[in-house]
């Protein structure tokens, strides 16, 4: 099973950008799918991005798109999330997720996904 460890979150003015990163531990991560999700205090888990395993697939979540940029390094076993243009209801943990069985018409839901990181906070400040 893949391990999953997120970083890069952190308090920032509306506005500003930040670069979340998620290192996975094995040798097989260009054959997962990737996902970020986040979860506000008192929300459910919602879907931001994923990526397919090449890289050459992308998804969002319509309150992102054109803000937030998912992209990912195989060789790096990393795959990153660019948030620019933060708003205060960006505000939320970040989670990682990764899944090599996850098709197209799953990968907005949190249950298609079974290994996760323990998350990373960012909180933007209005």
């Amino acid at each position: 099973q893949v391990q999953l460890v997120e970083s890069g979150g952190g308090l920032v003015q509306a506005g500003d950008s930040l670069r979340l990163s998620c290192a996975a531990s094995g040798h097989t991560f260009s054959s997962y799918v990737m996902g970020w999700f986040r979860q506000a205090p008192g929300k459910e888990r919602e879907f931001v991005s994923a990526i397919s395993w090449g890289g050459g697939y992308t998804f969002y979540a319509d309150s992102v798109k054109g803000r937030f940029t998912i992209s990912r390094d195989n060789a790096k076993n990393t795959v990153y999330l660019q948030m620019n243009s933060l708003k205060p209801e960006d505000t939320a943990v970040y989670y990682c997720a990764a899944d090599a069985g996850v098709i197209q018409s799953s990968l907005r839901r949190p249950s298609a996904y079974r290994a996760w990181g323990q998350g990373t906070e960012v909180t933007v400040s209005s």
